[in-house]
């Protein structure tokens, strides 16, 4: 075993074996963003379906979740795995080799582009239970009761297609942009537009000794336990926190237990492909990563009840503005010492500012899903959507019978040492950039033998 392969058994890493579209496919409608975006805009995923116009896609490869209420769920599932088993036998996925992939992704939002690995990671060396302490960690809480669909087509699908991204806390910038320096000198994987003005997105396959060593060593010391203590006063050391995909790796999670249930007898089980994930790697201080907060909808809700219920669960106080991007700017803004939370709400009816002075909660989310969950069991006819643009919000906000609500961002530099001291955010804290910067389908890899 190589050096470098040690140190990757050691801290929950694997030069992964990448399958890529053949020569030939078009790219731009190969690749489709996460099926966890636009989930209450099926008109979007219309749209995504007039681009693909029946070529080979990673669309007939994913579950989009703006249709996981469909009566054809089951028929929906049987018809991905069922396509990828034929992508696969008619050669229009075809192996790259094993190797990391250095991924840029240029977004309409962000002037600096988006620096990224692909990499495997130990499902072994994860854990998504609240208290959590494991080598790679949850930053919020999963909801066990969203993992069945995922894991319907997980349960004997050929391969996995990724859109988990996980953070690394490295401000050194001493892992991924040393090899993005070198980029040029590296085998090109793919160049192309992405479908619906989201941007470009290039990739180079890493798989020289020498670079994969230095991946090695950095990672080594980034895990290194003294420096770890030192930083954050504990021998639990994360060296990767899920940023995108929470729900997706826990499914990866759950199939391989269940898979090592099922054929723990058999020889070589700790070497099947399902014990790993495929991920994006990422710096949380890569320049061309924007971290924002994830804003709720509420649909079919009476205004004035929802005012009326919060002012009963909490002391707030409620400021309207003429506009909701007053409001958001505002919300926006720095508190300085204050520790008020404040949470920016609009409908076709008005907009403003809700304040909570001295809040229990760490984070403005926190306070605002603590009151939502109770308001949601108590009023059953209203439905909630959890929306990572602010346009997506503002025009779902304007219908009547909806209202928006709109949070504070998060601080990237404190965000690692926010999941050490108090575990994982509230669920749906964060978002990493809009919905069109959010990961597209690229990259396969096989989970079967």
């Amino acid at each position: 075993m190589a050096g470098y392969a040690g140190t990757f058994e050691k801290l929950g890493v694997r030069v992964p074996e990448v399958d890529l579209p053949k020569a030939g496919t078009d790219y731009t409608k190969w690749a489709v963003v996460a099926c966890d975006q636009y989930s209450s805009e099926r008109d979007y995923w219309k749209r995504v379906e007039d681009a693909v116009a029946g070529a080979p896609s990673t669309l007939g490869l994913i579950f989009p979740e703006a249709f996981l209420e469909d009566a054809d769920k089951a028929e929906r599932v049987v018809r991905i795995q069922t396509t990828m088993r034929d992508y696969l036998s008619r050669g229009l996925v075809e192996s790259k080799g094993e190797g990391f992939v250095l991924v840029e992704r240029y977004t309409p939002f962000e002037k600096e582009p988006r620096k990224g690995l692909c990499i495997a990671v130990d499902l072994e060396k994860y854990q998504y239970g609240k208290d959590s302490k494991s080598l790679i960690r949850p930053t919020e809480g999963t909801i066990v009761e969203r993992l069945p669909p995922r894991m319907q087509i997980r349960r004997g699908a050929p391969l996995e297609l990724p859109h988990i991204m996980l953070l690394v806390d490295d401000p050194g910038r001493t892992l991924i942009e040393p090899l993005y320096e070198r980029r040029q000198t590296l085998p090109r994987l793919y160049d192309f537009e992405l479908m619906l003005g989201s941007g470009r997105v290039r990739g180079w396959h890493v798989k020289d000794p020498a670079l994969l060593s230095m991946v090695a060593s950095a990672l080594e010391l980034l895990a290194d336990p003294a420096a770890f203590r030192a930083k954050y006063g504990t021998d639990d050391v994360l060296l990767f926190a899920v940023g995108d995909g929470n729900h997706s790796l826990a499914t990866a999670k759950a199939i391989w237990e269940e898979t090592k249930k099922e054929k723990g007898s058999e020889s070589g089980i700790m070497d099947h492909p399902a014990r790993f994930a495929l991920v994006e790697l990422v710096n949380i201080y890569d320049e061309g990563l924007p971290f924002h907060p994830i804003h709720r909808v509420l649909f079919n809700v009476d205004e004035q009840k929802f005012y009326e219920a919060l002012k009963c669960c909490y002391e707030i106080n409620l400021e309207r503005h003429a506009s909701s991007e007053k409001a958001f700017a505002l919300v926006d803004e720095p508190m300085g010492a204050s520790r008020d939370h404040r949470i920016a709400v609009t409908s076709a009816r008005s907009s403003g500012i809700i304040s909570f002075p001295n809040p229990k909660a760490n984070l403005a989310a926190g306070t605002l899903q603590d009151f939502l969950d109770t308001f949601l069991k108590d009023n059953p006819k209203v439905v909630i959507d959890y929306i990572h643009g602010t346009e997506s919000l503002l025009a779902l906000a304007a219908k009547p019978g909806n209202l928006g609500l709109y949070l504070p961002p998060i601080d990237k530099g404190g965000f690692f040492g926010t999941v050490i001291r108090d575990g994982v955010m509230p669920r749906k804290t964060f978002s990493m950039g809009e919905a069109p910067e959010k990961r597209f389908y690229i990259e396969s890899r096989k989970i079967t033998r």
